[in-house]
């Protein structure tokens, strides 16, 4: 998880403003580049609900984290649009590819052995990749590296994870997906009203997501954060999933989710309407230690209601989170280049997290 979403998805966000700078492109060009790679984390989650794939799901993992390291590091060898673009859709494959896989996998593992209650741990990769990606840039930053050689150290970054996980995770013993007399998909009712939550969840999120460290980078009182504000981001992100899990568990589901989701809203306004050391480092705090909580939520709540094979339900959860991510960096990029800075895209984003939080609450998950 650390490899596959901490770097690969979220790496771009403290690349950004020194890509940006050196390449001379927009905040329209800079969203479009970041919803490709969405794009293709939607393909990617369409791409696994084929009921079985050849091989074990390890290997696809494997193949999935390679995949996603090899893209990473190629970010710094062009800078062509379209080029970049491309990269970071295959990127995008390969994430949802990871985030599938290794749930499944793992969470299967860990309900066959009576431990599912250890499900945080697995979430929590994704808040420490970004910690770590982090601290590199601004490390790479503070010595006078280009954006190039990020790219390139979190791409190696990214390999060495993907090295571990074949060391750690044992070729055999691969379980098979769990059978079941049926199988729940999105026709389901509380599976179809969680997933349209999950997508405005999507879209809510990511404005603040991609485009954290550009706006401060943007605003000179806080020019001063950039370097670290993305790791506050991810730091806060790695205990996020013990804290909302808990919620989740002592007031239900749908509550933990909600309040997660407006809790979010106010971080993503917090980041343009109180532009100060302190009202930065709520968006970073409040924004980072949410996301994964919602997403973990989301995630735990479709496995529990799926009979059968669970990336068939993960996947449609992930699809639907998919597509409005790829709305909300293009939609952001464009409002922000007409409007001339982020006020708008993120009232726009923390509007959709209240319907996220309304819809969740509507009927209760039991």
């Amino acid at each position: 998880m650390a490899a596959g979403i901490g770097i690969g998805r979220f790496v771009y966000t403290p690349i950004l403003p020194p890509m940006q700078e050196a390449l001379g492109f927009g905040k329209t060009a800079a969203g479009l580049i970041a919803s490709a790679n969405f794009a293709g984390y939607l393909l990617g989650a369409l791409a696994v609900t084929r009921a079985r794939l050849p091989g074990s799901r390890r290997a696809w993992l494997l193949g999935a984290l390679g995949c996603g390291a090899l893209t990473t590091a190629a970010m710094g060898t062009f800078d062509a649009l379209l080029l970049l673009g491309l990269f970071r859709f295959f990127g995008g494959i390969a994430s949802a590819g990871a985030l599938i896989l290794a749930s499944a996998l793992v969470l299967d593992r860990l309900a066959a052995a009576g431990r599912s209650g250890l499900a945080s741990l697995h979430f929590a990769g994704v808040g420490l990749g970004m910690a770590a990606s982090g601290a590199i840039v601004a490390t790479q930053l503070s010595l006078g590296f280009d954006w190039r050689a990020m790219w390139l150290a979190s791409g190696a970054l990214s390999l060495a994870a993907a090295l571990a996980v074949a060391w750690l995770v044992p070729a055999a013993g691969d379980p098979p997906p769990a059978v079941g007399t049926a199988v729940s998909g999105p026709a389901d009712p509380q599976l179809r009203r969680m997933t349209i939550a999950y997508g405005l969840f999507g879209f809510g999120y990511v404005v603040t997501a991609t485009f954290l460290v550009a706006i401060v980078r943007a605003t000179p009182a806080i020019r001063p954060l950039e370097p670290a504000i993305w790791v506050v981001a991810g730091l806060s992100a790695a205990p996020s999933v013990f804290l909302w899990s808990a919620i989740g568990r002592r007031f239900g589901v749908a509550t933990g989710f909600a309040a997660a989701a407006l809790t979010e809203a106010v971080g993503v306004i917090s980041a343009v309407a109180w532009p100060t050391n302190a009202g930065i480092g709520l968006a970073a705090i409040l924004v980072g230690g949410t996301f994964m909580g919602l997403t973990a939520m989301g995630l735990m709540r479709a496995r529990e209601l799926a009979r059968g094979d669970t990336r068939r339900v993960m996947a449609a959860m992930t699809g639907a989170f998919g597509a409005g991510q790829i709305a909300g960096p293009a939609v952001a990029g464009v409002l922000s280049d007409v409007t001339g800075g982020f006020a708008v895209p993120s009232v726009a984003a923390a509007a959709a997290l209240v319907a996220a939080a309304w819809l969740a609450r509507r009927r209760p998950i039991k």
